[in-house]
This record gives C-alpha cells, sequence and structure tokens, in this order.
C-alpha cells in the first residue's frame, strides 16, 4: 500500500490560476426600524381581524383560541420586522386588542347581515353604532380573557420574533 503522492512539477506552470475564495455573503438587513415594524403589526393587525370576524362570521360562533393567532400574528410581524425595540410588544398587544376587537364587530355584522338580510359592509358601515351596542348587550368574562390571550400572544410573540 503506498500513500497518494502529489504529482510531480508545478500545477500552476501551463498558466492556470489559483481559484479565488468565493465572495463572502451580503450582511443580513438591519431590523431595528421602529416605523416599518409599527406599520407591518398595523397591516397584519387588520389582516387577522378580517380573517377572525370572516370565519367567526361564517360559522356563527366565535372561536376564542383564534384570538391567539391574532395576537401572534401581530406580534410576530413587529418583531420580525421592527427589530428589538421594547416599544413594539406593547403596542402589538394594543393592536391585537383592537383587532380582536373589530374581528367581533365584523363577525357580528356577518351574523346579523344574514339574518336581515342586509349586506354585512352596509350593516358595518351604515349601523355601526348599532353593531357596538349589540357587541357590548353580548358581553361575558370569556370576551376579556381572549382579550388578554390575544394581548399576551402578540407580546410574546414580538420578542420571540425580534430575538
Amino acid at each position: 500500500m503506498s500513500q497518494p503522492v502529489p504529482p510531480p512539477g508545478n500545477p500552476f506552470a501551463d498558466g492556470a490560476a489559483p481559484q479565488q475564495y468565493p465572495v463572502a455573503p451580503p450582511p443580513a438587513p438591519a431590523r431595528d426600524n421602529v416605523a416599518l415594524g409599527l406599520v407591518a403589526a398595523l397591516v397584519a393587525a387588520l389582516v387577522a381581524a378580517g380573517a377572525y370576524g370572516g370565519i367567526a362570521g361564517g360559522i356563527e360562533r366565535e372561536i376564542g383560541w383564534a384570538a391567539v393567532g391574532v395576537g401572534f400574528l401581530t406580534g410576530f410581524a413587529a418583531g420580525k420586522v421592527g427589530g428589538r425595540n421594547p416599544a413594539l410588544p406593547v403596542v402589538s398587544a394594543v393592536f391585537s386588542l383592537g383587532a380582536v376587537y373589530l374581528g367581533q364587530l365584523i363577525a357580528l355584522a356577518i351574523i346579523g347581515g344574514k339574518e336581515l338580510n342586509v349586506s354585512a359592509t352596509t350593516l358595518f358601515l351604515d349601523h355601526f353604532d348599532v353593531l357596538t351596542a349589540a357587541w357590548k348587550e353580548d358581553l361575558d368574562p370569556l370576551t376579556f380573557l381572549f382579550f388578554g390571550i390575544a394581548a399576551f400572544a402578540a407580546f410574546s410573540g414580538a420578542r420571540k420574533a425580534a430575538a
């Protein structure tokens, strides 16, 4: 058994140049943009509110655990885009409260629109006071629990996404 040995002579004698090292990848984009994080959280909150309200109105039942998804989506978007700013988890928690409230109003508009044979958009835009009065009549401790769960999910989602 013999050991492999390099070929004799200069491997670069024929004019072949040694291979260069690959170029370093560009640095990761800076994620400490608070304004962009707030915009991302607001957009995520509005999208999540629409989905939450559409699903709850479609099945004519409130899905409390969907509030976790609303909160987490809002916080995750804020933390991923905005970075580690300590204001982002707090603001995303507030946005998630508004998103759950808006989602519940959308669900009430869809359910009321079906019962009254009016479009949900008309009921939501033209009779918003009636929707809020119906929402207030429907309040129970479980509603506030869902608000708390959504805010906690948004806060922790923002912190985990920024890490």
